[in-house]
C-alpha cells in the first residue's frame, strides 16, 4: 500500500492504493497525454455522481480500462 498525495480542484489530499494501482493509473494518464492530478481529478468527478469514496473509485476505474482492452482484443 502507498500513499501519494494529489491536487483535486486546487485541494490536495492524500490516497491509499496498492503499488499496482499507482503503476497503472500513471500509464492511464500518461496514454491520455494528463497529469495524474488530472487523471484522478476526472475519476472523482465520475465519484461525485454515483458515491462511493476516491481509493474505491480509482481502483474500479483502473479495473473498468483493463476489463474494456481485453474485450477489444477478444
Amino acid at each position: 500500500m502507498r500513499k501519494r498525495s494529489v491536487t483535486i480542484n486546487g485541494h490536495r489530499t492524500s490516497i491509499s492504493l496498492e503499488d499496482a494501482f499507482w503503476t497503472e493509473l500513471l500509464a492511464l494518464s500518461g496514454e491520455r497525454g494528463l497529469s495524474l492530478n488530472a487523471l484522478v481529478t476526472e475519476i472523482d468527478r465520475g465519484r461525485a455522481e454515483s458515491g462511493g469514496n476516491l481509493s474505491s473509485a480509482l481502483r474500479l476505474h483502473v479495473l473498468a480500462e483493463l476489463k474494456r482492452r481485453t474485450i477489444s482484443r477478444a
